[in-house]
């Protein structure tokens, strides 16, 4: 977790646990990361952009589009 971004703990509790456990992990994790150790905040921000890029792109979001709104569309 600390080297490819950060997760938020999803216990199924609802909307208030998620956001009081992203409020948390703000308070404790990252934001003292961020200002003791700004070369270590960029490297884990490198890393998430380096292990995520691949999905996260306009080639993967045109296609999806294509298959959910023209696919769909010729099935009904």
């Amino acid at each position: 977790e600390d080297l490819t971004g950060w997760s938020i703990d999803d216990q199924g509790g609802g909307e208030a646990e998620e956001a009081a456990s992203l409020f948390d992990k703000l308070e404790k994790v990252i934001v003292p990361l961020f200002y003791k150790d700004p070369d270590g905040f960029a490297n884990v921000m490198r890393t998430s952009i380096a292990l995520n890029g691949s999905f996260f792109n306009t080639q993967r979001m045109l296609l999806q589009y294509i298959f959910n709104a023209y696919a769909t569309a010729a099935r009904v």
